[in-house]
């Protein structure tokens, strides 16, 4: 099965320092402090796991409800949308303190090493996880052909 890894722009960089430690550059850097308690957009992280007959996928996308996830499959690419949405507001009694929101689409798509049987494919969304059942497809395009 193919691995699937997060591109880091900045990993080749790093390597090539020759004043040491890249991260280093920006400690102390007056902006750090801001950023530290902020939240970041939402990432799909995922697990693949292949059985005998079967893959599956579990995808963790919290904030998402189950009305807004897309799942499409074609052959053996999988792909998984997700509109998120998150709001939180402070409240001091009547008055606001600090509101907060995010409004996202995350996506992955990825491919399999054998094609899926679509019409017994299942998928379930629970506490932010969404599992994919994905049975692999049985081709028997193999014909005998009478020789004459």
């Amino acid at each position: 099965m193919a691995n699937i890894t997060r591109f880091d722009p900045f990993g080749e960089i790093a390597k090539l320092d020759p004043f040491g430690d890249f991260n280093d550059w920006f400690k102390g850097f007056a902006l750090r402090p801001v950023l530290r308690g902020a939240e970041v957009e939402p990432q799909m992280k995922l697990d693949v796991s292949e059985e005998k007959g079967s893959y599956l996928v579990k995808a963790e996308i919290p904030g998402a409800k189950k009305e807004d996830i897309r799942v499409t499959v074609d052959g053996n690419r999988v792909s998984i949308s997700a509109e998120v949405r998150k709001e939180k507001e402070e409240r001091e009694g009547l008055q606001v303190i600090r509101s907060e929101r995010y409004y996202g689409r995350v996506a992955r798509t990825f491919s399999l090493d054998k094609e899926v049987d679509q019409a017994a494919a299942k998928a379930k969304y629970a506490d932010g996880v969404l599992e994919l059942m994905l049975p692999k497809k049985t081709v028997s395009n193999a014909k005998e052909l009478p020789v004459m």
